[in-house]
């Protein structure tokens, strides 16, 4: 609050009961839920029907929202969008057919995973139902009573609906459009639901700060799904070295982007934005996407790993991704995530965590993965975890994996 200026909160009576004993910076507090003390309902608050609004004299680069980075890794920064990357947008959302039609939609409003279909859709005259929380049973009676067109969901609940005894009771045929967004997306679940949703499904590769955005149409690209797509809306993108020289198209390394719906920076933390971007020899500012990929021959982009998540053990270069691949071949693994620890002997070492059937053997399965992977990649432990720690969108939390390691050194 503090951070942004927000001159008025809005907010229901729970979470203000919640917020009890700080200091709440806004000039205006109004409630979603009826007034309390000196704060009005939002319905009093509003201008009568039939109010015309004040000029707003804005530009295409004043900005139109702040959205606030988890910091899962720090101190949450202020991502400021501006009004042009959301008319863009809107573009994009008339491009799919978005025009008038019903969005389901199940992740947080706070969130770009959200607002990018939202935002589109009242832009519109759609209706857009929001789901306070995400349920299966929830989902699939809403989506099938609303004959829903255009959904987003994350990876994580695509995987539960499937796996819910129920699915395939309900009727889907309504849908035209079904949107992934905000976390990894095997293939092989990606086949699934093409297999047993009706009409498209659209993978966004993006993050909130912008950059490039890659969409994949894997309905038209069945051989792609190992992808996220090419980029799309005059995006542009290629990988850099360590040293952050640019790399040939093929060759793996750091991906930057830049496109039309790229952040104008991070709120009051200028250092932060410089940190984030690369600039070419014209002076142009590129995004630093914070992951590691290539591009193939086609265009199409393959993502290999968080930059932040590499491992380096005994000079060697590994990637979580490619040991998590390996892991979920096991058919008792549901899920896998691989980080790395300290070790005295190799500096890091691979640690690996998996949610999975009830008496599995653990060494088994590890002694099993390990054949499959080079000698440098072998993973040192393996843990059985519940579930595992993920945000409100899906996102996997290793800064939370990291805290429940069992051994501190390998």
């Amino acid at each position: 609050m503090a951070d942004s200026g927000a001159a008025h909160l809005f907010i229901d009576a729970a979470k203000l009961a919640d917020m009890e004993g700080c200091n709440l910076t806004a000039q205006h507090i109004i409630m979603m839920d009826g007034a309390q003390g000196d704060y009005p309902d939002y319905r009093g608050w509003m201008a009568k029907e039939g109010t015309s609004p004040a000029d707003p004299s804005c530009g295409a680069d004043d900005p139109f929202n702040i959205i606030y980075s988890s910091g899962t890794t720090g101190t949450p920064k202020g991502i400021v969008h501006s009004r042009q990357m959301r008319w863009r947008q809107y573009n994009a959302g008339a491009h799919f057919g978005i025009a008038g039609q019903a969005t389901m939609l199940s992740t947080p409003l706070y969130s770009n995973t959200t607002l990018g279909l939202f935002l589109p859709t009242m832009a519109y005259g759609g209706t857009a139902q929001l789901m306070k929380k995400f349920d299966c049973r929830g989902w699939l009676e809403r989506t099938q009573a609303a004959r829903a067109t255009h959904i987003m969901l994350v990876p994580v609940q695509y995987k539960r609906l499937l796996e819910y005894p129920a699915f395939d009771d309900y009727d889907l045929s309504s849908l035209f459009l079904k949107y992934c967004t905000s976390a990894p997306f095997g293939a092989a679940l990606k086949a699934e639901v093409l297999a047993r949703m009706p009409g498209g499904l659209v993978e966004i590769y993006s993050m909130t700060e912008g950059g490039v955005v890659c969409l994949l149409l894997a309905h038209e690209h069945p051989d792609k799904l190992h992808t996220v797509g090419v980029p799309w809306g005059g995006s542009e993108l290629f990988t850099i070295n360590e040293q952050g020289e640019r790399l040939p198209q093929g060759e793996v390394g750091e991906l930057v982007g830049r496109s039309a719906t790229m952040m104008s920076g991070y709120q009051n933390q200028p250092e932060k934005t410089q940190e984030a971007s690369w600039f070419d020899a014209a002076g142009n500012r590129w995004q630093r996407m914070g992951d590691i990929g290539r591009i193939d021959a086609d265009g199409f982009v393959e993502l290999i790993g968080r930059a932040k998540d590499m491992i380096i053990s005994g000079g060697f270069n590994i990637y979580p991704a490619d040991l998590e691949r390996e892991l979920l071949h096991h058919p008792q693994v549901k899920e896998a995530a691989v980080i790395g620890i300290e070790s005295s002997r190799w500096g890091e070492t691979p640690y690996g965590f998996v949610v999975a059937d009830e008496g599995a053997n653990l060494d088994a399965i590890l002694a099993e993965t390990n054949a499959r992977l080079g000698k440098t990649q072998r993973i040192s432990a393996l843990q059985a975890i519940e579930e595992m720690p993920r945000s409100h969108i899906g996102k996997l939390l290793k800064t939370d994996l990291r805290a429940m390691v069992e051994i501190n050194e390998t």
